[in-house]
């Protein structure tokens, strides 16, 4: 292409665009609301399109779609459709990586282009580093949304508040459609979604789509200065360039997703790239030339307690998940027990507890969803939950979870006819008539029936509250150890707070209660035994991998390396404990003594884990370097307090 053949073009766009610009609407207005001063480079030059991309992503979206070829996108609320050729292309971002000189022009031409606060950035510039000097070299890394053939975001958005366009393959996110779960931003491998905890809600990179309407690239690669950043139709290499891989040293795995994004790096990296943000991860160079992720233990093997950062954004989860699980644990027991003949769950049925046990499960569960949607940045909004049924785990766990509590809440009112206490409040104050409207026969019936629709729909919230967490851009959460985490605490703490109301009821009616005791102690020791077998998995798993899970195991057994091998060895003499208590203490007084021992210590083990869970994970993200991409100041900012402070760019952890 001729130089005289690229400049009437650039002309041809600048005057479609004036023409964008001064085209009048019916209220006297212009079309679009853009600059009018933009230069030549400003401008998009796409002529050449594949048919695929690499992935076998056909470009043209339409194709896709079925949408119409002139579909308004409504900028501005305007209706009118822009004079981009392209416009139904999948679009993408090149970038040139021995350009990049860190200026963070494309950064601040973003956030003044959305009017992003300090603590938000669509866009974000880190690097990562290697050798020494005189040989030492640095590798800027500019990352935005990738607008993915592939988004994860979209599918795990419970609300359904992303949409991949076809207009310019773009993944827009609605943030009045988001009520702030954070869901995408854990989903996400390049940290693009931005959850706003001062708003409660996710924004994100919209492609800059008014500006592709009327043939003018997004503001960020505008502004850029090092001609670093590029943009048009995605495999349309721009001129200047010889590269297009998918890959460079930091960049997550891109089978994930299928970003659209291009990288061009020529310039020889040393064998060692360290990151200089506070994540314990540096790249290492293999015997192909690609670079993989390693731990860096650039803080030592030092062991502390760190008690205090346990407390996180997560807490409503860690509450929501453990007594969700400990009440589906509670009625699993009662129910399923006593419909399969378990003598002693039989005889405790036919007691005053049974109803109030029962109850007390329903409360337990309504206080998990309660914690859920304050984990929420607009807990007002959580009937939206159930929007993206088609994709979101989230959406099923909330659904199951939410049919369980229901069906518990129906099984304990038919449970009431036949409860005793019920039973002498009808004849004392009402003469008995709810008794002869409402058979106890028929009325247990129906309380069998809710019972067993609540016990799928809990095993299903409990299923998929396990594939919320199985996500490949947190390889610290993508183990089989969640299933057993899950699971066991389901039996332990179910088992633990059905044998606590149990052996108290037999025991006060003086029934023989030990048979019931040593089923409560069997359940717990199962459900410990199956945590211990899947930590066990993952301590050594993680031993012997070198991606960001590693680096999060490294942090466990460093930065919180006490409270990590304290909770163990609590774990690990419970489980001693109890073998004890089942095969000599019987059901005296020793044995009620040691089985509260043991109770305790359960219930601290599961609350420490679980939050520790939450805490450690590190996501395969870009490096990020400066402020508040830059996890280390983010915590020294909550430290001393300059999180208060807005200009800082650091925020309180909450919303």
């Amino acid at each position: 292409m001729t130089g005289e053949t690229i400049m009437n073009d650039l002309s041809e766009l600048q005057d479609a665009k004036n023409m964008a610009v001064e085209t009048p609407r019916a209220d006297g207005s212009t079309l679009w609301e853009i600059r009018t001063e933009e230069q030549p480079y400003a401008f998009l030059s796409d002529k050449k399109v594949d048919d695929k991309n690499r992935y076998g992503q056909k470009i043209d979206l339409l194709d896709l779609s079925g949408l119409p070829e002139n579909r308004p996108l409504y900028i501005n609320e305007n209706p009118e459709v822009g004079c981009n050729p392209n416009r139904n292309k999948q679009h993408g971002f090149f970038f040139t990586a021995d350009n990049c000189i860190g200026c963070h022009a494309c950064e601040a031409a973003c956030s003044e282009k959305n009017e992003n606060p300090a603590h938000i950035a669509f866009r974000s510039v880190g690097y990562v580093e290697g050798g020494s000097y005189p040989d030492y070299k640095r590798m800027n890394i500019s990352m935005a949304c990738n607008h993915c053939d592939d988004p994860v975001c979209l599918k795990g958005c419970p609300t359904g508040a992303y949409t991949k366009h076809a207009e310019f393959g773009a993944v827009l996110q609605d943030p009045d459609t988001c009520f702030g779960c954070g869901y995408c931003t854990w989903v996400c491998p390049y940290n693009a979604p931005q959850l706003d905890p001062i708003q409660g809600q996710v924004s994100k990179c919209n492609m800059c789509v008014d500006r592709l309407e009327v043939g003018l690239k997004p503001s960020c690669v505008s502004a850029c200065v090092g001609n670093a950043l590029d943009f048009g139709v995605i495999e349309n290499i721009p001129e200047n360039r010889d590269q297009a891989k998918v890959t460079i040293p930091g960049f997550p795995d891109p089978e994930i997703t299928h970003p659209n994004i291009r990288f061009q790096q020529i310039t020889e990296m040393p064998e060692e790239m360290k990151r200089t943000d506070s994540m314990p991860v540096k790249y290492q160079k293999d015997e192909k030339g690609s670079y993989k992720t390693v731990v860096d233990q650039k803080k030592g093997r030092t062991r502390y307690w760190n008690l205090a950062r346990l407390s996180s954004r997560e807490n409503p989860l860690v509450l929501f998940t453990l007594t969700a699980q400990a009440s589906i644990g509670i009625f699993a027991l009662l129910f399923v027990g006593s419909q399969f003949g378990v003598e002693s769950l039989l005889a405790f049925r036919d007691t005053v507890a049974y109803v109030p046990l029962t109850l007390f499960s329903f409360l337990m569960v309504s206080f998990g969803l309660f914690m859920s949607s304050m984990h929420l940045g607009k807990p007002k909004r959580f009937y939206r939950g159930f929007n993206n049924l088609r994709h979101s785990p989230v959406c099923r766990e909330g659904l199951g979870i939410a049919v369980f509590m229901g069906a518990l809440g129906l099984h304990v009112l038919f449970s009431l006819p036949a409860n005793s206490v019920f039973q002498w409040l009808d004849a004392t104050l009402f003469g008995g008539i709810f008794s002869e409207l409402l058979p106890a026969s028929w009325m247990t019936g129906l309380a069998n029936v809710f019972g067993w629709l609540a016990l799928p729909s809990a095993l299903a919230g409990l299923y998929y509250m396990n594939r919320c967490y199985r996500i490949k851009a947190r390889p610290f959460w993508n183990h089989w150890q969640v299933v057993t985490s899950f699971f066991g605490n389901m039996l332990s703490l179910g088992a633990l707070v059905s044998g606590v109301v149990i052996v108290a009821t037999l025991g006060w009616m003086d029934s023989a209660y030990s048979s019931a005791m040593m089923m409560a102690g069997i359940l717990m020791l199962l459900g410990i035994a199956a945590e211990s077998i899947g930590l066990m998995a993952h301590s050594r798993d993680l031993n012997s991998a070198t991606h960001e899970g590693a680096a999060s195991h490294f942090v466990q057994c460093t930065t919180f390396g006490k409270t990590y091998y304290c909770r163990n060895v609590l774990l690990g003499f419970n489980l001693l404990l109890m073998v004890g208590l089942l095969a000599f203490a019987g059901d005296g007084t020793i044995a009620l003594i040691g089985w509260s021992c043991a109770g305790l210590l359960l219930l601290t083990t599961s609350v420490v884990g679980r939050a520790l869970f939450y805490v450690l994970v590190i996501p395969t993200t870009m490096p990020g370097a400066f402020f508040w991409k830059n996890k280390g100041f983010e915590q020294h900012t909550r430290d001393i307090g300059l999180a208060e402070m807005p200009q800082v760019g650091g925020i309180p952890n909450a919303h």
